[in-house]
């Protein structure tokens, strides 16, 4: 009976042995990346690679960044034992000169539940990235053209977001990545974030105007990119009004009108 029970307590240790080992493995092939130097425009982005080298799914719950400047993605699928799997880490450099260090939280329910993940590097601007290329280094560059770089939108009411489309083309070497946009407003931004366009190919690019100031206005929109050759420009412009409706046509004048 003493036996019997000794073999029944090993067996439980045993099989509490084994499912404590029953669990992934987040193996990453490096924690850390280097961009080096970054020209000011790009969206600088690196793909950290690891392996389920346990023998139990990793599902990822969470990956948070350690600042809104950089946008993290990661596969959204069980990662199977032996499978890969990818935390995506974008720092968007526009605007932002200089030496930058940004980390990413992995939160999973592999052996170690947290992960950090860390990207690095030295954005310059352009004119310093200009002044070390060779001539034809620059022309292997990506090159932004627009359709055209002006729109009116005409009679606006303040508080609308009217949308205007733009067809950008890539006429350089290498994909275009659209960056951040600047305006002298601080009232436009992008519908959706613009996806890198491949050389030769266009892109309908899409900005939301929310200016809500009444007059006739006249904005200038900057638009960074990788573009070596400099940031792209445009004019929105709008006569905005308190109201659209005739019977408010009072308002427009700021003079009190007595109704009876």
């Amino acid at each position: 009976m003493k036996n019997l029970a000794s073999l029944f307590l090993a067996l439980v240790l045993g099989l509490a042995q084994l499912g404590a080992r029953a669990q992934g493995v987040m193996t990453f092939e490096k924690e850390l990346h280097d961009f080096g130097n970054v020209a000011e425009g790009t969206m600088a982005t690196h793909e950290f690679k690891f392996k389920n080298t346990g023998n139990q799914p990793i599902i990822i719950a969470n990956v948070q960044a350690s600042c809104g400047c950089t946008t993290p993605d990661w596969t959204k699928t069980p990662v199977m034992p032996g499978k890969n799997g990818i935390i995506k880490a974008m720092y968007s450099s526009s605007g932002r000169p200089g030496i930058f260090n940004k980390t990413v939280t992995v939160t999973s329910n592999a052996t170690t539940p947290s992960a950090v993940l860390t990207i690095k590097g030295n954005v310059l601007n352009k004119d310093e990235v200009k002044s070390t290329l060779t001539p034809a280094q620059l022309a292997q560059s990506p090159r932004v053209v627009l359709d055209r770089t002006s729109h009116d939108f005409g009679k606006m009411e303040a508080g609308q977001q009217p949308v205007v489309r733009f067809t950008v083309k890539n006429t350089g070497k290498q994909d275009l990545v659209l960056g951040m946009l600047s305006s002298t407003c601080n009232c436009v931004g992008y519908k959706a974030t613009p996806t890198p366009i491949k050389p030769g190919q266009s892109s309908v690019v899409e900005l939301i105007y929310a200016q809500r100031q009444v007059g006739k206005m006249s904005d200038v929109v900057t638009i960074s990119s990788n573009d070596l050759n400099g940031d792209t420009k445009l004019t929105l412009t709008a006569n905005v009004v308190r109201d659209l409706n005739a019977a408010s046509m009072v308002k427009e004048s700021g003079v009190a009108v007595p109704f009876k």
